[in-house]
């Protein structure tokens, strides 16, 4: 067994937890190994070793957060908020301490400490927030806009088992629940001064004045959990906010509990931890598919509460605030059609709670939304059953029916006014093309009376300022087949935008000699450019 006191070198007792000395940073590691209380203080294994080090990390990414956090609520900038249901970070230790230049420290003071550096890094546990591409995708842009000095935030769901964890046993195959949080975290930080209420079902209510609100039905709680995502070479520290959801102790039944029914006493509790457990619950049943669309609400309600709070924070002790400015300060990104309900639920937030009427909660909503998009497969864009929706979101389906409402008679206004001079042949060639295409179109299919559904990657169109695919090939069909009609009426709006990667965890922190190679004869280039 090693011991944290087995170093043959001395260390100091005390270390100032960001101190990029070798020595001061065994004590910082030294000392979360035995104050924090996850752990017997004496043994130092590698896996203890690893999250004593990884909490001695976070000491230098909590003051950089707190900083970049001070400096853009001063300056208040137009701020980017990545909505996505998946992110696959990968592994935190050695990314952080890349970005930081720390890892050569890191490294030195480990080994003071009787370990090594790649020994303890492999002790981390990859966070199951993500299943491919999606999430690998967002991951990196976070990565990315924090090296950049963006100010930005990602949001996503604090997923409990992940998607599941494969593992092999004399039968074969078998698929098991992620066990990524099975003692903690050290990363992540709970913010029990950060939550927000959930509500699902219950009904519309109508005043005399004719305002409409949702009410009744459950209602649960949003805690966040916030991640330090630390960029390269810069003090820019942003934040990945994983939202958890849970039940307030007003819902526990105590009467009930007592009397032995103990699952009715805490029913509330319990589908509340159901919403978080996995990522993409299975949905072949109703029960399902009403799962599955919680989970996308409530990370689109949690995440609009929280940046429209920030909104209004940001202007305190500057004047009354103006909803026309939420565009200038606020730009929201739906990766993929997952967090397309962002859309009614702005509208839902300004037009019910902040006496918005509909055009002005509509402008500030379309410039607000932007709309990334990753598959040209019809049939593997999102749609869901208008008679689910109606019954979880009542609120939300009134408005994405005004939505659709309204969008046809623009539809055909643009049709039409394509023919204003044109001969009378034109005008029914036009009408023809503007009959064949409508249906396409609306965000609301009824073509099959028993089934109808409401299209997400429609709404998502309709809704955004701006279309983007992931590659030039991908946004090319794009607006040649899988959107072209509302290309014919909004040019503009469609654009790409080249997926890519982070050079530095997937070339620099993982091939260190190979990065110091293609760095040098891009500097010969650049010389011979000159």
């Amino acid at each position: 067994m090693v011991t944290a006191a087995a170093s043959e070198e001395a260390v100091p007792a005390e270390a100032h937890p960001t101190s990029e000395d070798a020595s001061e940073i065994a004590s910082n590691i030294k000392y979360h190994s035995l104050y924090d209380p996850y752990f017997s203080p004496f043994k130092f294994e590698p896996e203890q070793a690893y999250f004593a080090t990884a909490k001695s990390v976070r000491d230098r990414l909590i003051q950089r957060w707190n900083e970049t956090y001070l400096h853009f609520h001063k300056v208040d900038p137009k701020q980017t908020y990545y909505l996505s249901m998946e992110y696959l970070q990968g592994r935190a230790l050695t990314n952080a301490i890349g970005n930081l230049e720390v890892a050569g420290a890191y490294a030195e003071a480990l080994k003071k400490l009787g370990h090594d550096l790649e020994e303890i890094a492999e002790q981390e546990k990859d966070a199951a927030l993500g299943n491919g591409g999606l999430g690998r995708l967002a991951s990196c842009f976070l990565d990315s806009m924090a090296t950049l000095n963006l100010p930005a935030w990602g949001y996503g769901l604090r997923y409990r088992y992940g998607l599941f964890k494969q593992q092999f046993s004399k039968d074969g195959q078998e698929e098991v629940a992620e066990d990524w949080l099975e003692k903690f975290s050290p990363w992540e930080i709970v913010r029990h001064d950060v939550v927000f209420p959930i509500r699902f079902f219950g009904h519309v209510e109508i005043s005399p004045s004719g305002s409409r609100k949702w009410a009744g039905g459950e209602v649960i709680q949003a805690l966040a959990y916030d991640v330090p995502i630390p960029g390269y070479k810069t003090k820019n520290t942003i934040s990945l906010r994983l939202w958890e959801a849970k039940a307030g102790a007003e819902n526990f039944d105590l009467f009930q509990f007592n009397d032995g029914q103990y699952e009715t006493a805490a029913q509330l509790h319990s589908k509340a931890l159901q919403i978080c457990a996995v990522l993409y619950p299975g949905d072949a049943t109703e029960s399902g598919k009403i799962l599955r669309l919680k989970q996308q609400f409530f990370l689109c309600s949690a995440s609009l509460q929280d940046i429209i709070a920030r909104f209004k924070e940001r202007r305190e002790g500057k004047g009354p605030y103006a909803w026309a400015e939420f565009p200038t300060k606020v730009a929201v990104q739906l990766n993929d059609t997952h967090p397309t309900l962002a859309i009614p639920e702005l509208m839902r937030l300004l037009l019910d709670d902040e006496g918005l009427g509909w055009e002005e909660a509509w402008d500030i909503t379309t410039r607000t939304i932007a709309y990334t998009n990753h598959t040209v497969l019809p049939e593997a864009l999102e749609k869901w059953s208008q008679d689910v929706m109606k019954k979880l979101l009542p609120r939300h389906y009134e408005i994405i029916e005004e939505i659709d409402k309204r969008a046809c008679c623009s539809f055909c206004f643009q049709f039409l006014s394509r023919v204003t001079f044109m001969f009378m042949a034109m005008v029914c060639s036009t009408r023809s093309d503007m009959e064949s295409s409508l249906p396409g179109m609306r965000i609301l299919d009824s073509s099959n009376p028993q089934k109808p559904v409401v299209r997400m990657a429609n709404l998502c169109v309709v809704s955004s300022h701006t279309v983007n695919g992931v590659a030039q090939l991908h946004s090319d069909i794009l607006k040649s087949d899988l959107f072209a009609d509302y290309v014919s009426i909004w040019p503009s709006k469609f654009q790409n935008k080249t997926n890519g990667i982070t050079p530095r965890r997937w070339l620099c922190f993982c091939s260190p000699e190979l990065s110091n190679i293609i760095t040098k004869w891009l500097k010969m280039m650049a010389g011979l450019l000159i």
